[in-house]
């Protein structure tokens, strides 16, 4: 995805890409250091939830500006396969 896919908030997408990845070496460390297992647990949790968040957050800029665009200037085929494929992804986001 380009730059120019992800909007305006590409900026503020890579920061949260980048916490995540933080939180992911943190989970790391814990078990490198032995710490408690709930712990580690809780920090996984948080870092599943940021996970999330960030999926909800670029599909929402996908709806934003990809089925926007369709609609507003597309042919009914190109607004078809782009609901058809936000479907797909919110039934996959739903799974996990």
């Amino acid at each position: 995805m380009s730059k120019e896919k992800l909007g305006a908030d590409h900026k503020a997408l890579l920061t949260r890409v980048n916490r995540v990845e933080g939180q992911i070496r943190g989970v790391k460390g814990m078990m490198e250091e032995g710490k408690y297992c709930v712990d580690i647990l809780t920090q996984i949790k948080a870092a599943r939830s940021a996970l999330k968040s960030l999926e909800l957050l670029i599909l929402e800029g996908h709806v934003n500006h990809c089925l926007m665009n369709a609609v507003s200037s597309g042919p009914k085929a190109d607004i078809e396969e782009k609901i058809k494929e936000i479907m797909e992804l919110i039934k996959k986001s739903t799974k996990s």
